[in-house]
């Protein structure tokens, strides 16, 4: 069986994989309704990524980047998932669910709450997230705007200091950013 490794990586260090990462997702999204685009990877970016190799090569990735979502009295500094890839022919193998669990380690670790925005509910639900039930909306210089294409995307992560009382059915907001807010 080929050794497997998990690799916590910042941004700032990743270098020259910044390609073989790219690649990955161009990949992985090769042929879906919404490719990977140049503002999905600067999302990616700034933050810590968990890369999955085999036999020193990445096999799988994600990458999470601080942000803060707010609902009801609470702001959450928030550890928010993104670029989560396995190359195409290497899917099906775990190496997914291992990355999103050294994922869950880092959130718990580091946040009051993780959070993602996926069609891929099950896949997530089974590793412990939450479809967040509530409307959402995104802060920005106008105010809020409402984005209820997410309302049901939107999923998130206990972790030891999120607060007792959040309320999955309550709004949620995420702080404005250029491509996708969620």
């Amino acid at each position: 069986m080929t050794e497997r490794s998990i690799r916590l990586l910042p941004t700032s260090d990743l270098g020259q994989l910044g390609g073989e990462l790219r690649a990955l997702f161009d990949a992985a999204w090769a042929g879906k309704e919404d490719e990977f685009s140049d503002t999905d990877w600067g999302s990616a970016l700034g933050g810590t990524h968990v890369l999955l190799e085999v036999g020193g090569a990445i096999a799988s990735h994600a990458s999470v980047v601080e942000r803060i979502l707010e609902s009801g009295e609470h702001a959450m500094r928030t550890g928010y998932v993104e670029a989560v890839a396995t190359w195409p022919e290497q899917q099906g193998n775990g190496y997914a669910t291992d990355v999103m669990g050294a994922v869950a380690r880092v959130l718990d670790e580091r946040y009051e709450l993780g959070a993602l925005d996926t069609g891929l509910t099950r896949f997530y639900e089974r590793l412990g997230w939450e479809v967040w039930r509530g409307r959402t909306t995104v802060r920005t210089d106008r105010g809020m705007i409402g984005t209820p294409e997410e309302d049901g995307l939107v999923m998130v992560r206990r972790t030891p200091t999120t607060p007792s009382d959040l309320d999955l059915d309550a709004p949620i907001s995420c702080d404005w950013r250029p491509g996708d807010v969620w």
